[in-house]
């Protein structure tokens, strides 16, 4: 998982190339973001009762899917999509890849995590702001994905714009840069090398609310109590809300309804929580055991659509300018 799948617990759903898609008459083919994972008896429920075969692209990270679809919209490669995000949902319509609304499917929270052991061994206490950070004693504590590369790194610097302001904002992080922070390409190498938990020497690092629970869910003993937490601070939270539609040219078009029918239903809602580590959005959903882990933000971040596909690019830019260059 480029954002969620921890490594020990990859799919074994195999990403089909574009150079190898079938267009059968009975093939309903689906471009899904590098996270995607469903139990497979679900998912031959699905083609049993669509009448399809399913054939799963995965397209990378959200933001390379959605270049990809813009790159093949004369010639779609798939006929439904699940995985554009809000972040991304206003470039998905304004470059006319989607046909009809984007229908939401899961929802999840960007946040700063950090290792339990690793905090008390270090003498750090949980911050409170994120203005703390930028202190002495926090200094290389911390690891993010770039938001150039990375969904989740883009998410947490549009969180702390729409916490802090703009001008305030873009002042933290050269702060931030001045402070030792570690930037990863993306959320694996973040999670998996530079933070306490993979071996690294970062104690922090940014990722999602249920990542505490992942941690439980796939531990080789036995656990009562997740060895991560994560934190609410004003402007380190980010909601993403994930979604599925039909592609504008795609085929299949009785059967890709029925797909995006499929990823709303009760069963697809439950079993995500503990495949893709999102929360559902389906009311009345019930939560898996292992969730108490993952404590829900109550306060978090979110920005209009518009403005995101306005400026997001010029912020990542800024970004870029201010904490790398």
């Amino acid at each position: 998982m480029n954002r969620r799948h921890f490594a020990f617990a990859a799919t074994a759903l195999a990403a089909l190339s574009f150079s190898s898609l079938s267009l059968a008459a009975d093939e309903l083919r689906v471009m899904v973001h590098s996270s995607f994972a469903l139990p497979k008896p679900l998912l031959a429920d699905f083609e049993k009762q669509a009448g399809v075969k399913l054939a799963l692209i995965k397209g990378g990270d959200a933001g390379e899917m959605l270049n990809k679809l813009i790159l093949t919209r004369a010639n779609p490669v798939a006929d439904v999509v699940y995985g554009i995000d809000n972040t991304l949902q206003a470039k998905a319509h304004a470059a006319g890849v989607l046909e009809g609304a984007l229908q939401p499917v899961d929802y999840g929270y960007v946040t700063l995590n950090f290792d339990k052991t690793a905090m008390a061994k270090n003498g750090l206490a949980l911050p409170t702001t994120l203005q703390q950070l930028t202190q002495p004693a926090y200094k290389a504590a911390l690891v993010m994905p770039n938001p150039a590369t990375s969904s989740t790194g883009y998410a947490f610097l549009l969180a702390t714009i729409a916490g802090l302001g703009e001008e305030p904002a873009f002042k933290w992080w050269g702060q931030m840069r001045a402070n030792g922070l570690k930037v990863a390409k993306g959320w694996s190498e973040a999670y998996y090398t530079d933070f306490t938990r993979g071996g690294g020497a970062q104690p922090m690092v940014v990722s999602y609310a249920t990542s505490p629970a992942a941690e439980v869910f796939y531990a080789t003993e036995k656990r009562t109590q997740s060895p991560t937490g994560s934190l609410t601070l004003k402007g380190g939270v980010f909601k993403q809300t994930e979604g599925v539609a039909l592609l504008k040219g795609g085929g299949q078009r009785a059967a890709a309804l029925k797909f995006i029918d499929f990823m709303r239903s009760g069963p697809v809602q439950q079993a995500l929580q503990t495949e893709m580590w999102m929360y559902p959005v389906l009311p009345g959903t019930p939560r898996a055991p292992v969730m108490q882990h993952a404590t829900e933000p109550t306060q978090f971040e979110t920005l209009p659509v518009q403005t995101m596909a306005d400026k997001g690019s010029q912020w990542v830019a800024r970004w870029t300018q201010v904490v790398l260059k």
